[in-house]
This record gives structure tokens, sequence and C-alpha cells, in this order.
């Protein structure tokens, strides 16, 4: 299983998580690309970080908003919207290959990876804009979701990603981060839901159904608090179960 976290989102002297530790757990880093967090030192440090360590890196690819965080759903023409993703993979592509790495998958962010997930047309979007970078990239993207359909049709191949650290709804999708119990913050209740993902795919909603995703990848935020400590947590309990941790698109080499 793929323990993989969203970092590199601090911005100039605003500073956002603890990229370093976070990178010795992980087995991929989803890397800010500059619309929402990240700019260029950021980019190199953390690209060199993983590429020292072996960890396999994404584009983590947002609408152009540094102030929300990259959070507010934004009205971007398809067409502009293809050409800011290809934008934000070339950016980072370039720190991860001075680093002796490269980029092996793309992965949204914040209000894109939502939005994206239900509306086919933003989801297309993403998906030809990965395309016309390297169509041989990965999609890193909810299961049965429109980016899994809209990458299915541009033969660009997709891996399911689940949440440990974010609460469903019964339609599998994230709860609001606006509503209560949106981000769970107990780590052992944390790393339960991990090992059942990881063992049967299974998660339990906020309304308490049962819904099946089958990750190939779990997601712990890197701006969560405690987040280092939640992923380690999740490491443990996944070793101790006998699940076996590793990426899910192997790191360059």
């Amino acid at each position: 299983m793929d323990l993989n976290s969203d970092i590199g989102e601090g911005f100039g002297a605003w500073r956002m998580g603890d990229d370093e530790a976070m990178l010795d757990v992980v087995t991929s880093v989803n890397v800010a690309c500059g619309f929402h967090a990240g700019d260029p030192a950021i980019m190199r440090r953390v690209c060199d970080g993983a590429a020292e360590r072996g960890v396999t890196i994404g584009a983590h690819v947002a609408y152009r908003d540094l102030a929300g965080f990259g959070r507010r759903a934004l009205d971007v023409e398809p067409g502009l919207l293809a050409d800011e993703v290809l934008y934000q993979i070339g950016a980072l592509d370039g720190f991860a290959r001075a680093a002796g790495s490269r980029v092996r998958y793309v992965k949204p962010h914040g209000a894109l990876y939502n939005t994206a997930a239900v509306n086919a047309e933003q989801a297309a979007a993403v998906v030809d804009g990965l395309r016309r970078f390297d169509p041989e990239l990965a999609l890193l993207c909810p299961p049965d979701s429109e980016m899994t359909r809209e990458a299915e049709k541009a033969g660009v191949t997709t891996f399911a990603e689940a949440f440990a650290d974010r609460a469903y709804t019964p339609e599998g999708l994230l709860v609001s981060r606006k509503l209560p119990g949106a981000v769970l913050h107990d780590a052992e209740a944390v790393a339960e839901r991990a090992v059942r993902m990881a063992t049967s795919g299974e998660i339990e909603t906020a309304e308490g159904a049962v819904l099946i995703l089958k990750p190939d990848s779990l997601c712990v935020h890197g701006d969560t608090p405690g987040a280092v400590e939640l992923a380690r947590v999740i490491r443990d309990r996944l070793a101790a179960a006998g699940v076996h941790r590793g990426p899910f698109v192997a790191a360059a080499r």
C-alpha cells in the first residue's frame, strides 16, 4: 500500500507542515506547484529530499488561488485549466529532473480535486493537461469518479486514492471542510481506518454506512495538525497488520 502526503505547501517565509520529517515516512509525495502554495525554493528542496530518499514525486496541481490555498472553487475555462495544469507539471518536473528524479504522476488539489471528481468538463481539462505533458504520467484520483472516466477515454492510467484522515459521504465524496468532523485527528482511529482500507478496501462513512473504495494509495494531509506523527502511526499499524508499504508508481532512478 502506498502512503502519500501533500507537501511543499509553504510560500516564501510562510511555512506549512514538516516536509523533511514527512519524507521519511511516506512513499509518494504530492508537491505543490506554485498555484495554491509552494515556490521555486520549496519545490527544489522537496524534490531534492524526495530524490535522496527514493520517494516518488507527484505534481499537486491546483486552481490559481494562493490566497485561498486552492480550496475555493473557481470557474476556469477548460482550455485555460488544461494549460495551467500543463504549466504546473512542467515547473515541478524541472526541479525533479535537476534532483535526478522526475514527476511520475499528477494529483489535483483541494477544490480542483473535488470539482473534477464530479464535473466531466473539469476532469477532462485536468487529463488533457497531463496528457499533453506526458501521456505516460499516472493520475491519482478518487475511484469511480469523472476523473477516472475521462482518463480512461484518453488512455491515461489512474490509481485510486482514499483519505485516512477525512470523513466520507455515502456517495463516496469527501465531507466538506466547512462541516464539523470533516477532518479526523484521533491517530488510533485514523490508523484503524487505514488498515481497514488497506486490507478490505472498506471505509465507514460519516453516517455509518460502508463504502468499498479499494484504494491504491492512502493520503495523510501534510497541513493537518500532528500530520507527521499521524503518518507514523498509520505506517506502523499497516506494518503490524502485514501490509507491505510501497509506492503505487516507482520513483524514477
